[in-house]
């Protein structure tokens, strides 16, 4: 009991404070693949060492023994997104699933702090030879798969479509079945995979629709919006390598900012005039525990 008023608690609070860190989304994640990319793919996996860390220790599964004696010796096939996580895999079948959550990291140099590394991956070939999982929290997770425990694990029951390849049937099929806030639904992974809060905002702002407007009230031409400002919002942030936000926990492989921050027309503006129209102000309301930013004129 006393678990469970404390977490409540916490969720209070969360929401009465700015929001500071923010879960990597698919903008994020997708520039960290493309990060290691050029390191890991078609490169031999030389060794996996665990970092030595004080820190609250990462979840790593089935065992970080079982993942180094699958990984070692196994050539990275390929270096893919699926959703929020980086996907490593290998010509033994595998799959390496690293979900980065609150503040994990993928580098291949210049990490933020030593203290916080969690995996290094050495690979044998010239040039950089070594990929690093850091996490501030260690509230991310790295899990090994074979190919039918990965399908189960992220099959469709788990994954909805991906925000990028969803089509527009896609959207006004989700959107008719659920009775829930546009906002609220697109934090579902299930309904659309690879958004967050921040981009959710932003989407919803450059389609011009209220985040508290029920799904299955939309309009074909709003889920039409909703379809079109997905695609452009996040191939522009990808674009711009993401966005890291006040405190600094995003960064790309390079141990660099993103930059998609400054193109944010509502999210964490709240109480500042939109930059969109100019002249409202951008209201900050909270749905579902999370902060949700929008313009009361854009967004009629």
């Amino acid at each position: 009991p006393v678990v469970g008023v404390l977490w409540v608690a916490w969720i209070v609070v969360d929401s009465l404070l700015p929001p500071a860190v923010v879960m990597p989304e698919l903008p994020e994640v997708e520039t960290m693949v493309r990060g290691i990319r050029g390191t890991a793919e078609g490169r031999v996996v030389r060794d996996v060492v665990r970092c030595p860390c004080s820190r609250r220790p990462i979840s790593i599964a089935p065992s970080f023994r079982t993942l180094r004696q699958r990984m070692v010796g196994a050539s990275v096939a390929g270096v893919e997104r699926l959703a929020k996580r980086v996907v490593l895999r290998t010509s033994r079948g595998d799959r390496l699933v690293i979900e980065p959550r609150m503040t994990g990291l993928m580098l291949v140099s210049d990490p933020p702090s030593e203290e916080h590394l969690r995996l290094r991956f050495d690979f044998d070939g010239p040039g950089e030879s070594s990929v690093w999982f850091w996490d501030r929290r260690g509230l991310g997770t790295v899990a090994l798969y074979d190919d039918a425990t990965f399908g189960e694990r992220f099959g469709p029951k788990v994954l909805g479509p991906d925000a990028l390849a969803m089509t527009f049937d896609d959207w006004w099929t989700r959107c008719r079945a659920t009775t829930r806030a546009i906002k609220v639904a697109m934090l579902d992974q299930r309904f659309v995979a690879g958004i967050g809060n921040l981009y959710a905002s932003e989407i919803l702002h450059r389609a011009g629709v209220r985040p508290t407007r029920r799904a299955r009230r939309l309009t074909r031409a709003e889920v039409e919006r909703i379809r079109e400002a997905t695609v452009e919002i996040l191939v522009t942030a990808i674009r711009y390598e993401g966005s890291t936000l006040s405190d600094g926990t995003y960064r790309n492989a390079l141990n660099q900012d993103g930059s998609y921050q400054n193109q944010h027309r509502v999210y964490a503006r709240g109480g500042e005039s939109c930059r969109t129209c100019g002249d409202a102000e951008v209201k900050r309301i909270v749905q579902a525990q999370r902060s949700t930013f929008f313009c009361p004129a854009c967004q009629r």
